[in-house]
């Protein structure tokens, strides 16, 4: 695609005086399944119930689609204690420890689990492992909400975090343990692969998860970005601060040599950012919608004139039922 955007503001005399600029647009991008999931069980619930609706987190990590929801009457929360009683709880996209629903119906609250169920999958593989007497090495970030989540799916002690290679080489287990590894679904999918080749190599008999714990749209988004950031000198990661995937787009384009900048919108972009560049990458996180990629082209038109190329290296049809609650 060589398009340029509609109704795009004009060139300013300094902006049409400097030569265009490659626009290199990555796809995949922006919204997964999950996440079209999540936000459509937050809209269909509000028509349902009416406002407002309560969501225990950050349905996704994106503060224009939390904002958005927000002005239709959804109100966030980070614990049930803040819900009152009566109304309906959303769970977020990202999973929940088995105690939040647990206590949810202790207090006869309707709830519906947004939970992505790429996410719940693993879940389901944590509590398997348990019941096959394994301890579970979990690949992730502390203090995410889907780490948090998926602790939450075992007794404490079942499971030992592994952030980085130092980690694998300090873990107290015997050679012949009983262990199987699980991973955060939005990690990235290098840094993921030489943490797996450590923990196999230390502990040859540990049992892997029977299919990729890091979600399609986590590894597309990746392999997109790995392929246009070499031809760029900036790549533009439209993302928030605490979206996982986000983060590790902006560090998968860093490695190729690019600079990158992670953005939540379009009037971040600096006009010094495209001194001496030539060419742009643009992508977006698993939680960030097509209008701000669109806002964000319609921003650098102002600076200079854009010619547009999406690179597809994949194609997504992936889709989610809905809970049953708002379906019919």
């Amino acid at each position: 695609m060589n398009a340029p955007f509609p109704n795009s503001p004009p060139l300013t005399p300094a902006a049409a005086s400097r030569a265009p600029l490659r626009l290199l647009i990555a796809a995949p991008r922006g919204f997964c399944a999950g996440v079209d999931r999540a936000i459509e069980i937050v809209e269909l619930a509000l028509r349902r119930y009416g406002a407002p609706v309560y969501v225990r987190h950050e349905i996704v990590h994106n503060k224009f689609v939390v904002d958005t929801l927000r002005a239709k009457g959804a109100v966030f929360v980070e614990t049930l204690d803040d819900v009152p009683d009566g109304v309906p709880v959303i769970f977020s996209a990202h999973g929940v420890p088995k105690s939040v629903p647990a206590k949810a119906e202790a207090r006869g609250l309707e709830y519906l689990d947004a939970t992505c169920p790429l996410v719940s999958k693993v879940h389901r593989q944590a509590e398997r492992q348990l019941e096959a007497g394994r301890h579970i090495l979990f690949i992730g970030h502390a203090g995410h909400p889907e780490v948090i989540g998926t602790f939450g799916q075992v007794p404490d002690g079942a499971m030992t975090l592994v952030e980085t290679l130092a980690d694998v080489a300090a873990l107290p287990f015997p050679t012949d343990s009983a262990l199987a590894y699980l991973s955060q679904t939005t990690l990235s999918v290098d840094d993921t692969a030489a943490i797996i080749d450590a923990i196999r190599a230390r502990y040859p008999d540990c049992v892997a998860p029977k299919a990729e714990d890091i979600c399609y749209a986590t590894s597309n988004r990746q392999a997109a970005v790995k392929q246009i950031a070499p031809e760029c000198q900036l790549v533009l990661v439209i993302g928030a601060p605490n979206s996982s995937n986000s983060l590790r787009l902006v560090e998968v384009a860093e490695r190729t040599g690019a600079r990158a900048q992670l953005i939540q919108r379009a009037d971040e972009i600096a006009d010094e950012w495209l001194d001496g560049v030539d060419t742009v990458g643009l992508t977006a996180g698993a939680s960030a919608p097509e209008e701000l990629v669109r806002e964000v082209v319609a921003r650098l038109n102002t600076l200079r004139e854009v010619r547009e190329e999406e690179v597809v290296t994949a194609q997504e049809r992936i889709t989610f039922k809905l809970p049953r609650q708002l379906v019919g």
